[in-house]
């Protein structure tokens, strides 16, 4: 019988041979391993963001001052002859309701409370009931966002003045 002599090939691929993988790069290893990297980076972002949230909530604004404008320019625009000048309208003081402005108010059983007040430019203030406003003016009385002044705290009213509505307020 003929033996045959033996090969040195090898029906099995790495049969005696040893295959080095130390010069190859496991890239479908690192590709897997930055899409996981990526996933999680993106599931923790959305769950921080979920979870960060805090419920808005409502902040009441200053209230606003409109433009004024110059009557005697609007006139004389719209074809008045005879409009009073602007130095006639700036000599005149202005309406006692415009220059205060109630911002809020701490109202109590029977006669005492509070009001925020803001006289002109100057900042707000608390006034009590009873106390000296402006120029002689004292709060009479507190209401649920009313206020009243007048000269004396039993006097007759002469200004009354409302808490303006927050923005976005139905009622």
């Amino acid at each position: 019988m003929h033996k045959a002599a033996a090969s040195s090939q090898s029906i099995y691929p790495g049969d005696g041979q040893a295959v080095s993988s130390a010069g190859r790069v496991p890239w479908p290893a690192i590709a897997a391993g930055v899409l996981w990297l990526a996933a999680g980076l993106s599931a923790g972002y959305w769950v921080l963001l979920a979870v960060g949230r805090s419920p808005a909530t409502a902040v009441a604004a200053a209230p606003v001052a409109l433009p004024v404008g110059d009557p005697a320019t609007v006139a004389r625009a719209l074809g008045a002859r005879d409009a009073p000048s602007a130095v006639d309208l700036a000599q005149a003081p202005p309406p006692a309701v415009t220059r205060y402005t109630l911002l809020g108010v701490v109202a109590s059983a029977g006669s005492r409370g509070a009001a925020l007040i803001a006289v002109g430019d100057e900042p707000a203030r608390p006034y009590r009931v009873g106390a000296t406003v402006d120029n002689g003016l004292v709060l009479q009385a507190v209401g649920r966002g009313t206020v009243r002044l007048g000269a004396t705290v039993s006097g007759p009213t002469t200004v009354e003045l409302a808490v303006p509505p927050l923005p976005g307020d139905a009622s």
